[in-house]
């Protein structure tokens, strides 16, 4: 098999205070008969493929505190590599879908080895979205500031409310957002992720969506009906093209022009071995819908 076949080989799933705060379900709601002796963090379910993932700490504005980054590192990676995960979406309760970091973690009441903890488990959280085998899509319905925007713009897909609104302010309390930075530089134009950097004002969901930090701006009540439509209509693909698709996309990014098609071309060479490649084509021809296996092996020859 090619090289690039070769899926990510994640690390399984840690066991973190969150999961016996949240519970994880496979139908609506998850149900043991036990009541959770934590704060819920995160609350998770999964159905026909999508996982739903809510940040569910509204008191504190869904602060990505070391916790809560953790719970989510936690619920992203939970059964990954299973073929029923097609679609993960993140949303969030209440008004605020993440005020970034918490800064009582990043006061000098902590040291600098907790400091470290909280941006490199940060850093992994944001960097895992893209490396994972399944797209992820960001469901936005109120403010994302600093490292909260940052996971907007780390998502694959990103749908918001009219209300919703996207700030780096971090400049006003001394604290450049310097993280959130690499993933806004990646999603936006550079003048006006900088703009939004050295002014901490915010952007409207319409202004965000016109320089690419959104895939699509619906009414408020339309938020979970669209975000719903792009999650089943990738579940109607192989779950083993879109990983293929997925990586290839993010590795050509990094290359020149003649470097990603040279990359590229070799990836659809392999795509073709694909039991699911086979497949697509095979029923193309013959005037029928796909079965799909949802295998990363090559097809038989």
């Amino acid at each position: 098999m090619a090289a690039s076949l070769r899926l990510w080989r994640l690390k399984p799933s840690r066991i973190l205070r969150c999961r016996v705060a949240s519970g994880f379900s496979s139908g609506a709601t998850a149900g043991s008969g036990q009541q959770p002796q934590l704060e819920k963090l995160t609350s998770t379910r999964q159905l026909d493929g999508i996982r739903h993932i809510m940040l569910n700490n509204p008191k504190k504005r869904n602060a990505l505190s070391l916790s809560m980054l953790k719970c989510l590192r936690d619920d992203i990676l939970h059964d990954i590599k299973s073929k029923a995960l097609r679609v993960i979406i993140i949303s969030a309760e209440g008004p605020v879908f993440s005020a970034g970091h918490d800064l009582k973690e990043l006061s000098s009441e902590q040291d600098m080895k907790h400091h470290i903890e909280v941006f490199d488990t940060c850093a992994e959280v944001m960097t895992l979205l893209q490396k994972l085998p399944v797209p992820v899509i960001a469901q936005v319905n109120g403010l994302a500031t600093a490292a909260g925007c940052q996971l907007v713009a780390s998502c694959d897909i990103a749908v918001a409310s009219e209300k919703s609104q996207f700030a780096t302010p971090g400049v006003n309390v001394g604290l450049f957002c310097s993280t959130p930075a690499v993933a806004m530089g990646r999603a936006l134009s550079r003048k006006v992720a900088l703009e939004m950097l050295f002014t901490g004002e915010p952007i409207s969901a319409h202004s965000a969506l016109l320089h690419g930090l959104l895939s699509r701006v619906v009414p408020e009540d339309k938020l979970e009906e669209e975000t719903m439509k792009i999650a089943r209509k990738i579940c109607e693909a192989s779950r083993s093209v879109v990983a293929l698709g997925k990586a290839t996309f993010y590795r050509q990014m990094a290359l020149d022009l003649d470097a990603a098609y040279r990359m590229t071309s070799q990836v659809m060479v392999d795509n073709l071995t694909l039991k699911d490649g086979h497949e697509g084509i095979e029923a193309f021809f013959q005037k029928r819908k796909p079965t799909w296996s949802h295998d990363v092996n090559t097809a038989c020859k």
